[in-house]
C-alpha cells in the first residue's frame, strides 16, 4: 500500500508541474492519465493521496507571504481542480464499469435455466442505482463478446439482441408517450367500455412483434392470461425486448404521474393505478405461460418464472411509495377480468415470499381485493398476517391500515365487539404516530361498528350518539382529506344510525352523499350496503319505487360479491310485496328501464330470478 501511495503521490505531482508548465491542455488529458495510470480498487489511496496533496497546497497559499510563492500555490490550486474533475469522472464511469462487470458476471455465471431471471435482477429497478440505457447498451455489447462456450454463448447473443431491440422499440414509443397522453382524455386505465386506450395507439409503432400482439389484445381487452396460453414459440429476444418495454412504459408513464404538481393527488392516484396496472399484465403474462402447452417446457417454466418475478418487482416498488394506496381497493385497470385472474393468481405465491415491509403493504392490497369480493375470512386472515409483518417493520402507517381494514372485515363477519376493538387500536395508533388519513378511517370504522352493533343488538336510541359523533369527525377529516372511501363510509352509516333512530329524511341526505362517494371509490360491498340502507330509508318515506329500485341493485351487487346480505334486500322487497299485493308486480315494471339502464337487460333478470328463488323459499 505504501508503495501504491508513493506512486500516485509522484503521480499527482507530475500532473500538476505539466499543467504548471503549459504541457497540459485538457480535462480530458488528465482522465487518460488517469485510466492509463490508476489501478482497479485503490481508489480510496488515490483519493487519500489527492486529498492531502490539495490540503498542503491550500496552507501553502494562505500562510505564505511571498507573492510570488503565494501565485505558484495558487496555479497549483486551480491544477488540482481540474485533476479533482477529472478523479470525478473517472470515479463515475469507473463505478458504471464495475456495474456492468457485476452484470456481466451475474449472468454469464448462472445456470441456463436461471440466465432469464439474472437478467430480471440486473435490470430490477429497486437496486441502489438501477441501470441507465447507456448502460444496457454497454452491457448488451459486452455480452456479445463473452467468450464461453457454444450454447452459452447463443443464449447471450439472444439476450443481446433483445437489450437492443427493446431499447430501440421503447425509444420509438417514448417519442409518442407524454404526446398521446395531451392528445387524449383518459390513459386507458379504467374500466369503462367508452375507454381510449393507449394500447392500440402503442401498437401502432414500430415495435417487435410480441409487444405488438400482447399491445393489440390488452386494447380489445382480450384476457391477458388467454393470451399468454395461446403463444407458441417464444424467442428469448423477444422476450427480453418485451420485459425491457413494459419496464420503461410503466416508469415513464409513472415519472408523468408522480411530476403532476398541479393536481398531486390525482398524480398519486393515477401512478399507483399504473402500478398495480402493470403488475396485473405481467402476472397475467405468467399465469397464462404456465398453461401455454405449445411453448416448450424449458421456455414456458423460464418465461412464467420471469413474468411473476417482474409483478413482484413493480409492486416492492409501489410499496416503497408514499402514496401506496393502503385504503382504495378499487383500481381502474387493463379490464375487470385481468386484474381479478391477476389477483388470484398473485395471492398463494406472495403469501409465501419472506416477511418484510413490502409484503405486508402489498397483503393489504390483496386483503382488499379479497374483502371487496366477498371473501371476507380470506381477506382478515391476510389483514392479520399484513398488521404481523407491519408491527415487526415498525411500518405504522401499514399497522394502523391493517387493523381499520380488520375492523370494518369484522362488521361484515358480525363480529361487532372484534370489529370495534381493532378500530380503538387503530384510533390509538394513528394519533400517536400522527396518522391523519388512519385516524380518519379509525374514525369512520369505529362508528360503523358501533352502529351496526347497536342496530343487531336492537339498542336504546341513546346507545347510537357516541358512535355517530364519530362518524361526524371522521366524516369532516376524510372531506378536507378528499378520501371518498371513508366519506361513503361514515356518511353510509350515519344513514344507518338515522334510520334506526326513524329519522329517515336525515339518513336519505347522508346515504346520497354515501352513494356519490362510493362510486367513486369503487367498494361494491359498502355501496351495496348503502343501497339497503337507501331502500330502507325510502319505506319510511312511502317512496315505494325507490324501495324497488334501490332493493334491486342490493340484491345484484350483494350477490355478485356472495354476500349474504342481498337476503336482507330482498327481503325488504318480500315485505314490500306482501303490503302492496298486486300494485307491486306494476312497481316493478316501472322500475324496468331505470334498472336495465344500470345494470342490463341480462342481469335485470337474473337479479329478478333471484328475488322470485328467495319468495319461494
Amino acid at each position: 500500500m505504501a508503495d501504491l501511495q508513493a506512486r500516485y503521490t509522484t503521480l499527482i505531482e507530475n500532473i500538476v508541474q505539466m499543467t504548471l508548465k503549459g504541457q497540459i491542455r485538457s480535462k480530458e488529458q488528465v482522465y487518460e492519465m488517469l485510466v492509463e495510470e490508476l489501478e482497479p480498487g485503490s481508489d480510496e489511496e488515490f483519493s487519500t493521496c489527492l486529498t492531502d496533496r490539495s490540503s498542503s497546497t491550500q496552507q501553502q497559499a494562505e500562510d505564505s507571504r511571498d507573492e510570488l510563492k503565494q501565485a505558484k500555490a495558487q496555479r497549483a490550486l486551480r491544477a488540482l481542480k481540474t485533476l479533482e474533475s477529472a478523479w470525478s469522472r473517472y470515479q463515475q464511469d469507473n463505478q458504471a464499469r464495475g456495474t456492468i462487470a457485476t452484470a456481466i458476471h451475474q449472468i454469464t455465471t448462472a445456470e441456463p435455466q436461471q440466465r432469464l431471471l439474472a437478467f430480471l435482477t440486473v435490470i430490477d429497478p429497486n437496486q441502489a442505482n438501477p441501470l441507465t440505457t447507456d448502460q444496457l447498451n454497454q452491457l448488451a455489447i459486452a455480452l456479445r463478446q463473452a467468450f464461453t462456450d457454444p450454447d452459452t454463448k447463443q443464449d447471450l447473443q439472444q439476450l443481446a439482441a433483445g437489450i437492443l431491440q427493446g431499447l430501440q422499440s421503447w425509444q420509438a414509443l417514448r417519442e409518442h408517450l407524454v404526446a398521446w397522453i395531451y392528445e387524449r382524455q383518459g390513459l386507458g386505465f379504467t374500466e369503462s367500455s367508452q375507454r381510449l386506450s393507449p394500447w392500440g395507439y402503442w401498437a401502432k409503432q414500430p415495435i417487435g412483434s410480441l409487444p405488438r400482439s400482447l399491445f393489440h389484445a390488452i386494447e380489445l381487452d382480450q384476457a391477458i392470461d388467454v393470451w399468454a396460453s395461446q403463444q407458441t414459440a417464444v424467442k428469448m429476444q423477444d422476450w427480453v425486448e418485451l420485459t425491457l418495454v413494459l419496464q420503461r412504459l410503466q416508469q415513464g408513464l409513472g415519472i408523468w404521474a408522480d411530476q403532476r404538481v398541479y393536481d398531486s393527488k390525482l398524480g398519486a392516484k393515477l401512478s399507483a393505478a399504473i402500478f398495480v396496472g402493470f403488475s396485473a399484465v405481467w402476472v397475467g403474462l405468467a399465469n397464462g405461460l404456465t398453461h401455454a402447452t405449445l411453448l416448450n417446457s424449458h421456455h414456458r417454466e423460464q418465461y412464467a418464472t420471469a413474468a411473476f418475478r417482474a409483478a413482484l418487482q413493480v409492486l416492492r416498488t409501489l410499496a416503497q411509495r408514499s402514496y401506496f394506496p393502503f385504503y382504495n381497493s378499487s383500481f381502474g385497470i387493463i379490464g375487470t377480468n385481468n386484474f381479478r385472474s391477476a389477483m388470484d393468481y398473485l395471492s398463494a405465491p406472495l403469501r409465501q415470499v419472506d416477511g418484510t415491509q413490502e409484503k405486508a403493504r402489498l397483503l393489504t392490497l390483496l386483503g382488499s381485493f379479497l374483502r371487496n369480493r366477498g371473501l371476507h375470512r380470506d381477506a382478515l386472515e391476510i389483514y392479520t398476517s399484513a398488521r404481523e409483518i407491519a408491527q415487526a417493520a415498525a411500518d405504522s402507517l401499514c399497522e394502523v391500515a391493517a387493523l381499520n381494514m380488520m375492523g370494518q372485515t369484522s362488521v361484515a363477519l358480525k363480529q361487532y365487539e372484534a370489529a370495534i376493538d381493532y378500530s380503538q387500536r387503530a384510533l390509538i395508533l394513528s394519533r400517536q404516530h400522527g396518522d391523519r388519513l388512519g385516524e380518519a378511517h379509525a374514525l369512520a370504522n369505529l362508528g360503523y361498528s358501533e352502529v351496526c352493533r347497536a342496530q343487531a343488538l336492537e339498542l336504546a336510541p341513546e346507545v347510537y350518539e357516541p358512535a355517530m359523533a364519530y362518524l361526524t369527525q371522521g366524516l369532516q377529516v376524510a372531506h378536507v382529506l378528499e378520501d371518498p372511501v371513508c366519506e361513503g363510509l361514515c356518511a353510509t352509516s350515519l344513514g344507518i344510525a338515522y334510520i334506526a333512530l326513524s329519522q329517515p329524511e336525515q339518513a336519505l341526505a347522508h346515504i346520497k352523499t354515501g352513494l356519490s362517494s362510493l362510486r367513486l371509490s369503487g367498494d361494491i360491498y359498502l355501496y351495496g350496503i348503502n343501497l339497503i340502507a337507501m331502500a330502507e330509508a325510502c319505506y319510511q318515506l312511502g317512496e315505494m319505487d325507490q324501495v324497488v329500485y334501490a332493493g334491486m341493485l342490493a340484491i345484484h351487487y350483494l350477490h355478485f360479491l356472495e354476500a349474504s346480505e342481498w337476503r336482507q334486500a330482498a327481503g325488504l322487497l318480500t315485505i314490500l310485496q306482501g303490503k302492496l299485493g298486486e300494485q307491486f308486480p306494476l312497481l316493478l315494471e316501472q322500475e324496468k328501464a331505470d334498472l336495465i339502464r344500470v345494470l342490463g337487460l341480462e342481469l335485470y333478470e337474473q337479479t329478478l330470478r333471484l328475488l322470485e328463488e328467495y319468495q319461494s323459499q
